[in-house]
């Protein structure tokens, strides 16, 4: 069995001691992702820009994984406020239209206020 960690070098990887994925043979575990920008470290207010740059940070673990959105199948979205996630819909559907993994949407307080949405995946590389 072949692991790989992998890491955006985002502080917080280090801080709590994760990896932004781990890859076990052909399975790749991303872990949550928010909607920080881990080159600048700044996250915007809106949900939905927030919902892009998390997308954005997954395509990056995945990539590196040698994998990609379509190789997708299980996705869990952790929301803080429910009625948000309807404004995800779009940015959603962009990333997984074709795609459709198998999904958990659920509320939950989230580890920092600024954050109000976090993305997990795990994919099957083809």
């Amino acid at each position: 069995m072949e692991r790989q960690l992998i890491s955006t070098g985002s502080i917080f990887e280090d801080t709590v001691s994760f990896s932004r994925a781990v890859v076990v043979d052909r399975m790749v575990f991303v872990s949550g992702c928010t909607g920080y920008n881990y080159a600048t470290g700044e996250i915007s207010d809106d949900i939905v820009e927030q919902t892009e740059q998390t997308f954005r940070n997954i395509e990056n673990a995945l990539t590196q994984a040698g994998a990609s959105f379509k190789d997708v199948v299980r996705v869990y979205y952790i929301l803080k406020e429910a009625d948000e996630f309807e404004r995800c819909w779009p940015t959603i559907k962009k990333y997984f239209g074709e795609v459709k993994p198998a999904c958990t949407v659920f509320c939950a307080k989230l580890t920092n206020e600024k954050i109000k949405i976090e993305i997990e995946v795990t994919a099957v590389k083809s």
